[in-house]
This record gives structure tokens, C-alpha cells and sequence, in this order.
């Protein structure tokens, strides 16, 4: 896994999921307690969250189609007494069609969504021509609460990150700066928990997470983060810490880019015929999730994430298609990734390749990376960030299809 840490966002989350909006009662135990934890809902705020879900993923492409070229984006906000609201953002002077769609509080904006999604593209364009990011600017992204694009620098590189965005030729009115009190790091851990296990030949193990279980063809398969391993390399399970189990299978894809490249982090390992593929989440002790599709969830909706090393958490989606420049230990390029999700659940290192899903069973993405840590009274009082490859590019570049269940 690798890091970068921000502030939360005020806005929680909510849920974004195809079909009738979910009780409290119909979630997995494991979901719901993760979530009334790191969310900070009670049974009644968990209860209204989630009556909201069938309203954003309907009402969502209504409002695009409506508003058109001044379609400035949509996302779900927790207000400040509680409630949840679906906030949908337009340029337009008269938001009489936004006003028409039921249950959506409209707000004017500077910048249509496709205006920043084309200034993240030159920030996109200006790292391809330099060949990497600029030492301390961290990843950038469209920021749809704010209508901005964001720029994480670290400490002391904000001049850094303006000689980027300046560079770019990026308009200044568009760009936000966030100093991250860590920077990104891949998090493939030597220590705890459990999941799967790699010995490369270094004289070391490394730890990482199953992420979710596939097939390509007749071939049983799961989809993990492409740092967990190269190709070729064999996976092992792991029984207690660090012990070797039996043999899982062989990675069959796996792309991540080192140094000063960039590209996507995402990979699949092909399953030996003798095991069992499930279509769920491992719960900690708290029940597995059942695996039900892969309906994209949308920015400020609730997910929770599982992984070896720290179990279960839950945060909210920040934002999409973001761009993460990691660095090690010694602040040296470590790969900038491409097409990230960004949330606020935490992680810990070996959690990488871990699942998010949304309570309603939907599969998101695999852990790439985050920042902080799952330390303290809540998972998010570490410092929780994390970032995911959508499972959806996954499946779609390797032609796999997701294990689900009914």
C-alpha cells in the first residue's frame, strides 16, 4: 500500500447503489458496525443515510442530461445537523431544471465538471512530457465540492506545486493546493495479519490482500493491487503471521510503474485448479459480504474497505480518476499511478490489494495506497487516506468477470 494524508472532508458520505434503497438491519454486521464506527452514525443517521441511496444512483444521470454542458458534477453531503443531502453543481445562471428533479439541493458553480476534468488532463499532459512529478507535488484531482482541482503538495512544496499547476497552463482560478502532512508510499508490509504472501527470492516475505475473486474463461482468478507482485511470481496463503501456507496460484498479470514512470496499479493472480473461488468479503469475525456487482459508487458515498493488516473500515469516496506521485522512505520516486479513487477509510501496510464495497455488496476497487494510519478512538483519527483501482478498469483490461452471488 502507499500513502498521502488530508484533512477530512465535512461532507461524510452516502450510498450510491443500483435498485431499492437498504435498511440498517439488511446490512452485514461486519458493514454495519465498521461503518456506525468510522463514520460516527447512529441507528437513526445510519438509517436516513441509507434511504438516500436509491435517490442519488437514479436521480444522478437525470440531473447530467438535464443540465448538459453545465453539468458541474453531483455528490452526497452529510450537513452540518446531521441530515444527508444529494448536491447537484451547475454553471447555469437558472437552475430551474436542477430545482425540478426531486430531493436535490442545487448550488451555481464557476467551473463545469467537463472544464475540470480538461485542467486535471493538462496536469495529466505536463507529467507525461516531464516524464515525472515534480519533487513534493504528491497527486492532483478534480475536487467536486470545491469546483476545483486539488494539488497535494508536501510541507514546504507549495512553490512546487504552482510551478506545476503554472507549467500546465492550467488557469489559476481553477486550482486548489493541499499541503499532506505525509507523503505516498507503497505499503507492502513485512509484519502481522493475514491474507496473501510472496517470496520474491530477496530473502524476505511480503504481505498484501486479496482483493476480489474472478475468472477469465474457465480460469479461477482474483483481482489485487499490480505492486503486490510480478508476473510469474507465486502466491502463497498465509496461516497465522508470516507462516507459509499452501500454494494459491501464480500472478498472471500485474502492471505497476516505479521510479520516475507512471501508469496504472492494478494486477491479477490466476488460481490454482485445486482451490475454491467465493464470491464475498472476508468480515473479521463479523460475517463475510456477498459480493453482488459492481455498480459504481459515486464521490461522497460510503464504502468500507477489508484488508489483512487492520480488518475493516469505512470512510467516504473524496474523489475520482486522481493522480498519486508516491515516494519511499528516502523521498525518491516511487511511481506516480493513474486513475485512482480516493477515499477517507484508513489503511495499514499489507492492506494493499484489499476490497472496497459498498453495503450494498457492490465492489469498488483494489487498495493502491493511502496515508496515516488506523491508530486511535476511530480509524480516521490516524490520519486515514486511501487510494483504489476501480475494479471495473480491472476487470475491463484483463477481460475478467467479478465472482458474484444472488
Amino acid at each position: 500500500m502507499r500513502k498521502f494524508s488530508t484533512s477530512v472532508l465535512a461532507a461524510a458520505a452516502a450510498l450510491m447503489v443500483s435498485g431499492s434503497a437498504l435498511a440498517a438491519d439488511d446490512l452485514s454486521p461486519a458493514l454495519k458496525t465498521a461503518m456506525q464506527r468510522d463514520l460516527g452514525l447512529s441507528d437513526t443517521q445510519l438509517s436516513q443515510y441509507l434511504k438516500l441511496e436509491s435517490v442519488a444512483a437514479t436521480q444522478a444521470q437525470t440531473l447530467q442530461s438535464k443540465l448538459g454542458r453545465n453539468f458541474a458534477g453531483t455528490w452526497l453531503e452529510r450537513k452540518s445537523d446531521g441530515s444527508f443531502a444529494l448536491v447537484a453543481a451547475s454553471t447555469a445562471i437558472d437552475n430551474t431544471a436542477a430545482k425540478a428533479v426531486p430531493g436535490v439541493e442545487t448550488r451555481r458553480v464557476r467551473n463545469s465538471l467537463a472544464a475540470l476534468d480538461s485542467a486535471k488532463g493538462q496536469l495529466d499532459s505536463q507529467l507525461a512530457r516531464n516524464g515525472k512529478a515534480p519533487k513534493g507535488v504528491y497527486s492532483w484531482a478534480v475536487d467536486l465540492p470545491s469546483n476545483t482541482v486539488v494539488i497535494g503538495v508536501a510541507p514546504g512544496a507549495e512553490d512546487a506545486g504552482v510551478d506545476f499547476a503554472a507549467r500546465s497552463g492550467l488557469d489559476a482560478s481553477t486550482v486548489r493546493f493541499e499541503t499532506m502532512k505525509d507523503r505516498p508510499q507503497r505499503r507492502i508490509a513485512v509484519q502481522g495479519g493475514r491474507g496473501m504472501l510472496r517470496d520474491p527470492g530477496d530473502g524476505y516475505l511480503y504481505a498484501c490482500s486479496v482483493g476480489f475473486t474472478v475468472t477469465k474463461g474457465s480460469t479461477p482468478g482474483y483481482a489485487t493491487a499490480g505492486h503486490c507482485g510480478t508476473v510469474g511470481e507465486i502466491v502463497y496463503q498465509e496461516v497465522g503471521q508470516w507462516n507459509v501456507g499452501v500454494r494459491v496460484g501464480t500472478f498472471a498479470a500485474s502492471t505497476m510503474p516505479s521510479g520516475t514512470n507512471s501508469g496504472p496499479d492494478r494486477g491479477w493472480v490466476k488460481v490454482d485448479t485445486t482451490h475454491t473461488l467465493s464470491p464475498s468479503v472476508y468480515g473479521y469475525g463479523n460475517g463475510d459480504v456477498t459480493v453482488r456487482g459492481s455498480t459504481e459508487a459515486a464521490v461522497g458515498a460510503a464504502l468500507c474497505r477489508s484488508g489483512r493488516t487492520s480488518g475493516w473500515h469505512c470512510g467516504a469516496i473524496r474523489s475520482k480518476n486522481v493522480t498519486v506521485s508516491y515516494v519511499d522512505d528516502n523521498n525518491n520516486p516511487d511511481g506516480t499511478v493513474t486513475g485512482l479513487t480516493r477515499t477517507t477509510a484508513c489503511a495499514e501496510g499489507g492492506d494493499s490489494g484489499g476490497s472496497f464495497i459498498t453495503s450494498a455488496g457492490q465492489a469498488q476497487g483494489v487498495l493502491s495506497g493511502g496515508s496515516g494510519s488506523c491508530q486511535g478512538s476511530q480509524g480516521n483519527n490516524g490520519g486515514g487516506n486511501s487510494y483504489y483501482t476501480p475494479i471495473n478498469s480491472i476487470l475491463s483490461t484483463y477481460g475478467l468477470t467479478l465472482r458474484t452471488s444472488p
